[in-house]
C-alpha cells in the first residue's frame, strides 16, 4: 500500500523503521531557492531541451493549455487542475507543483482542484502504466512557465517597462521600487496570448524553487491524517440507497433463474434487479448477476445473502488452476513461437558442452487495494453523474454511456482520492453497475463491493510458466539464451483470445532481455485464458523478473560463481541496445516510448542500480549461518531497479530484516515521493514473493478474504528499507516510478533464500515457510 501518511506520528515510525532515502550524489538539483528576473532564466536548450515522450500517442494527447489547469482569483489564491487519478504516488500533487515552481507561485496560496474525466479538454487521464510524470512533466513546466511569462507582460504593459526588466518572485511581480500581486494582474494576464515553447524563458534546474527537492507534502495530508479526505465510499447525495450484488461465480456465467422474495420481505428493501449478463471478451463490462437496492450497506448485506439462485457457470465451468499450471509447464517446455532471434540460438544448443535450465511459476494474482471497488452515481433526467475512485475516469465515463445508451456528454465522472488501485481501478466496471441500478431504482445509489467481492470477482494478473535455458560451452560461459513465456493475455478479455501473448506484454521483461549473449531465443507458448485478466502492478515484468532473476541466482551457484559479479557478466559493459540489430521484434513494444530519446535501453544503468544497492546492504559481507543477501536487478516502464534482500531464517520462517532499493528513474522531481512508491513495492513485493495466489476450482475462485489471501504483515516487513533515488539532471527524462520497484524483490528474495536454506522456491508465491 503507497503511504500517504507523512505525519509526526508517520515519521517516528519511519525512523524507528530506518525507512531511509538515500541520495547517491546531491549534484545541482538540490540547490537552494533564489530570484528570479525574466532576462536570467536560461533560454538555451540546455535548459529544457523538450524530448518527444508517448504521450502525444496516447488517446487525447498532452494539453499544455495554461487556461485549462490554471486559474488565479482576485485576492492572489491560484487555482491548479490535477488531471491525474492519486492513489498515492503523489500525482496530484507532484505535476501541480512543477506548474507552480516554473510560475513561481508560493505553494501555500496554491489550491488543488481535481479534474473530472475530460480528456478531450485535460488530454490522457488514465493514470497507470508508470505514466504521470513520464508524459506530463513537460507539458506542467510549459504551463507554468506560461503563466509566469504572462504576469510578466502583464506587469511590463501596465508599467511601461520591457518584460525582460520585470521580476516575478514567489507570488510577488517587481519592477525597480514597483510591485504587484498575482491577484493584481490576474485578468490582464490571463488575457494575454499564450506563449509558445521557444518563447519561454524557462528556470535552470538549478533554479527550482520546489521541485527535485523532496520537501513539499502532499496537498491531501491533512485531510487524510484527520480523516476528512474523501475516498469513494464517503461521498453521499441526499436520497441515496446503497447497492450489494451477487454476481457469477464462473466468468461467462449467467443467470438461470433466481428468487428474491424472501429479500424483497426484508424492512429497507427498495428492489432487486438483474444486472445485464456479459458474454467474454467483455472489456470492462460487469460480469451480470442480481443486486439488491436498500437503504444502508446492512440491509442490503442481509437482503443479498437471501437471493437464491440458479446459474448456468458457462464454458469456464472446468476451469481448474492446478491442472492449468501443469499444462503451462509442459507447454513451456516445448519450442513457442518465435519472438526474438538474435544471432543462431539453436546452433548455440546443438553445439553446447551442456545445457542448463528450470521453469518459473507464478499463480493469479488479485490486486486487493485497502478501498474496495465502490461507485456512486445518480441518473435522472437523462442525465448521468458519478463519483468514484477510478484510474482512468474518462474511459469510465465512456464505458456508462455505453451501457446507459447516453452521450458521453451527459455523462459526468467525478474522480475522489483512491484507497490503492494497482490497475484495479482502471477498470471501472464498478461505476458501470451504479449507474445501471440507479436507471433501474429511480434513485442515487452507491454500489459497494466487499472485500469477498473484490477478491472473486478482479481482473486478475495473469498466470505464467516461464521456462529458461542456457548453452555452456567447456568453459562454463554463456554462449545461448532461450525464455519460452506461456501465459493468459490480457488482450483476452478485450478481443477472442488467440492463447498467445501481445506485444505489449512480450516488451515487458521478455524480448527485452539486455544481456550481452550473442545468441538468444525469445519464444511465446500457448495459453488460453479461463478468466478476466487484467493488469496488476508492473504487469507482466512480475514473472519475467522473478525467472530470470531467479535463474542468475541458480546459474551461479551452478558455476560456483559470485552472484553479483554473474549478474554483471551477463549484463555486459555499458551500450544502448539497438532492438533491429539484436534481433527484436518490428512490433517491440517499448513502454510506448519512441526511440532516440533516451528511453532505450542502457545496459550501464542497469548495473549501475545492481551494484548501488549491493553496495548500500553491504553485500558480500560474512553472515552467520541460516541468513543470505541475494540481488536482482530488472528493468521497467523506462526505469532502472536493483534490490539486495537481506533474509534470515527463523525457526524455518523466512523473515526478511532488511532490503535495499536502488531507482533510476531519470530525473526525480519528486525524492519524497519516489521513496514512498519504492516502500510501497517493498510491501507488494513481498506479499507477491511470499503470499498472493489465487487458485480456482471448477471455475470459481477458491480465496475470499484476508485469511487465505494473505498479505505481508508488520511482523514479517522489514526493519530497514532504504531507497537509493540515482540523481540526473533535467536533461535526462523522467521515467515510471510506480511500477518499477515491485518487479526484482521476489527474486531477490528467492536468491537470498537460496544461500539462507539451501532450498529453491521456482513458483510464486513462495510461502513464509521451508
Amino acid at each position: 500500500m503507497l503511504t500517504y501518511l507523512e505525519d509526526l506520528g508517520t515519521l517516528a515510525v519511519r525512523k524507528a523503521l530506518d525507512l531511509t532515502v538515500q541520495k547517491v550524489s546531491r549534484r545541482g538539483f538540490l540547490g537552494g531557492s533564489a530570484t528570479f528576473a525574466l532576462a536570467v532564466y536560461a533560454t538555451d536548450a540546455s535548459a529544457f531541451e523538450r524530448w518527444k515522450t508517448g504521450g502525444t500517442d496516447m488517446p487525447h494527447g498532452v494539453v499544455e493549455d495554461p487556461m485549462v489547469f490554471v486559474s488565479i482569483d482576485a485576492d492572489g489564491t491560484v487555482t491548479l487542475v490535477a488531471h491525474r487519478s492519486e492513489m498515492g504516488t503523489g500525482a496530484r500533487t507532484s505535476l501541480p507543483m512543477i506548474m507552480a515552481d516554473e510560475m513561481e507561485a508560493d505553494w501555500d496560496r496554491v489550491v488543488i482542484v481535481q479534474a473530472e474525466g475530460d480528456e478531450p479538454k485535460y488530454g490522457n487521464q488514465n493514470t497507470d502504466g508508470s505514466r504521470s510524470m513520464r508524459h506530463h512533466i513537460q507539458a506542467a513546466r510549459k504551463i507554468g512557465g506560461s503563466v509566469r511569462h504572462m504576469l510578466a507582460a502583464a506587469a511590463a504593459e501596465r508599467w511601461g517597462v520591457s518584460a525582460s526588466e520585470v521580476v516575478v518572485e514567489n507570488h510577488v511581480v517587481r519592477h525597480g521600487d514597483k510591485s504587484l500581486g498575482f491577484g493584481d494582474l490576474a485578468e490582464a494576464a490571463m488575457a494575454m496570448p499564450v506563449p509558445a515553447h521557444e518563447d519561454i524563458a524557462y528556470k535552470s534546474p538549478d533554479a527550482f524553487r520546489y521541485t527535485g527537492k523532496g520537501e513539499v507534502q502532499i496537498t491531501d495530508l491533512h485531510d487524510i491524517t484527520t480523516g476528512k479526505a474523501v475516498y469513494g465510499g464517503d461521498v453521499t447525495v441526499p436520497g441515496m440507497k446503497v447497492a450489494m450484488a451477487v454476481r457469477p461465480p464462473v466468468v461467462g456465467g449467467k443467470v438461470v433463474r433466481f428468487d428474491a422474495s424472501e429479500a424483497l420481505a426484508l424492512p429497507g428493501v427498495v428492489g432487486v434487479y438483474e444486472l445485464p449478463h456479459s458474454i467474454p471478451p467483455a472489456g470492462f463490462a460487469p460480469l451480470g448477476g442480481v443486486a439488491v437496492v436498500a437503504d444502508d450497506t446492512w440491509t442490503a448485506i442481509k437482503a443479498r445473502d437471501l437471493i437464491t439462485i440458479e446459474w448456468d457457470d458457462g464454458p469456464h465451468a472446468g476451469y481448474n488452476s492446478d491442472t492449468f499450471m501443469e499444462e503451462m509447464k509442459a507447454t513451456a517446455l516445448e519450442k513457442g513461437n518465435a519472438l526474438r532471434t538474435q544471432g543462431d540460438p539453436d546452433g548455440a544448443f546443438a553445439n553446447a558442452a551442456r545445457v542448463f535450465g528450470h521453469t518459473y511459476t507464478g499463480d493469479h494474482i488479485a490486486h486487493i487495494a485497502m478501498e474496495p471497488p465502490v461507485a456512486l452515481a445518480q441518473v435522472q433526467g437523462g442525465m448521468a453523474e458519478i463519483w468514484a475512485p477510478v484510474q482512468s475516469p474518462y474511459q469510465a465515463r465512456t464505458d456508462i454511456a455505453a451501457a446507459l445508451e447516453m452521450d458521453v456528454a451527459n455523462v459526468k465522472v467525478n474522480v475522489t482520492l483512491l484507497g490503492g488501485g494497482f490497475g484495479r481501478k482502471s477498470k471501472a466496471d464498478f461505476a458501470t453497475e451504479a449507474a445501471l441500478l440507479s436507471k433501474m431504482a429511480g434513485v442515487p445509489v452507491r454500489m459497494q463491493w466487499t472485500r469477498e467481492d473484490d477478491v472473486r470477482h478482479s481482473f486478475y494478473h495473469t498466470t505464467s510458466a516461464e521456462r529458461i535455458e542456457v548453452a555452456l560451452n567447456a568453459e562454463d560461459r554463456v554462449t545461448g539464451w532461450r525464455h519460452n513465456s506461456v501465459a493468459p493475455s490480457i488482450v483476452s478479455t478485450f478481443a477472442p483470445d488467440s492463447g498467445y501473448q501481445f506485444p505489449v506484454e512480450n516488451g515487458m521483461g521478455h524480448v527485452d532481455v539486455p544481456f550481452d549473449i550473442a545468441n538468444i531465443s525469445c519464444e511465446n507458448g500457448k495459453a488460453m485464458a479461463h478468466t478476466r485478466i487484467g493488469w496488476f502492478r508492473a504487469v507482466s515484468n512480475v514473472p519475467r523478473a522473478f525467472a530470470i532473476g531467479s535463474f542468475v541466482g541458480e546459474l551461479a551457484a551452478e558455476l560456483g560463481r559470485d552472484e553479483k559479479e554473474m549478474w554483471l557478466e551477463l549484463i555486459g559493459a555499458p551500450r544502448t541496445i539497438d532492438p533491429a540489430a539484436s534481433g527484436f521484434p518490428e512490433t517491440y513494444w517499448n513502454y510506448g516510448e519512441p526511440p532516440g530519446q533516451g528511453f532505450d535501453i542502457q545496459t550501464g544503468r542497469l548495473a549501475h542500480v545492481l551494484e548501488t544497492a549491493a553496495a548500500g546492504i553491504g553485500y558480500g559481507k560474512a553472515l552467520p549461518d541460516g541468513e543470505g543477501i541475494g540481488l536482482a536487478v530488472h528493468r521497467s516502464f523506462v526505469s532502472y531497479v536493483g534490490c539486495a534482500a537481506h533474509v534470515k531464517m527463523v525457526d524455518g520462517r523466512i523473515t526478511v530484516p532488511e532490503l535495499h532499493l536502488a531507482i533510476d528513474c531519470g530525473f526525480a522531481a519528486n525524492p519524497e515521493r519516489i521513496a514512498s512508491q519504492m516502500e510501497g513495492a517493498a510491501v507488494m513485493g513481498m506479499t507477491v514473493a511470499l503470499d498472493s495466489s489465487i487458485t480456482y476450482r471448477d471455475g470459481a475462485v477458491v480465496q475470499a478474504n484476508y485469511y487465505d489471501y494473505d498479505v505481508v504483515r508488520a511482523d514479517n516487513f522489514p526493519r530497514k528499507v532504504v531507497t537509493h533515488i540515482v540523481p540526473h539532471d533535467f536533461a535526462t527524462p523522467s521515467t515510471g516510478v510506480g511500477e518499477p520497484g515491485l518487479p526484482p524483490i521476489a527474486p531477490a528474495i528467492a536468491n537470498a533464500v537460496f544461500k539462507a536454506s539451501g532450498t529453491r522456491r521456482r513458483g510464486l508465491p513462495m510461502g513464509r515457510t521451508i
